[in-house]
């Protein structure tokens, strides 16, 4: 399964950006599927993830109300929203897909996207 992530770029404080996560080579649709996100010069963390029938989402205390997460799996995408867009949410963003539940550790993924960056100017 390799998965891509979409929609990252310079935005500004307040925006309201949207990133989207695309499988191809498989489904993920029996997976929770995550997103990480990676600022300069710090360590990878956990943002938010979904279980694999998109009942329950799990969410990093840093964006808990802001982001959103939904998934279609019968287009293979999870699309990540984010809302009221900081300069701390400034970062690398990754999806990642695994047979796990609601898990925020890196180690618990098996498939990783490329990451795509989100620049949030002050």
């Amino acid at each position: 399964v390799q998965l891509q992530a979409f929609g990252g770029g310079l935005v500004q404080t307040g925006d309201s950006p949207r990133l989207s996560c695309a499988a191809s080579g498989g489904t993920v649709s029996r997976y929770t599927v995550a997103w990480f996100r990676q600022a300069p010069g710090r360590e990878r963390e956990f943002a938010a993830a979904i279980d694999w029938m998109g009942f329950t989402t799990f969410y990093a205390d840093s964006v808990k109300g802001r982001f959103t997460l939904s998934r279609d799996n019968a287009k293979n995408t999870v699309t990540l929203q984010m809302n009221s867009l900081k300069p701390d949410d400034t970062a690398v963003y990754y999806c990642a897909a695994g047979p796990v539940y609601g898990s925020s550790r890196i180690g618990s993924y098996d498939y990783w996207g490329q990451g795509t960056l989100v620049t949030v100017s002050s």
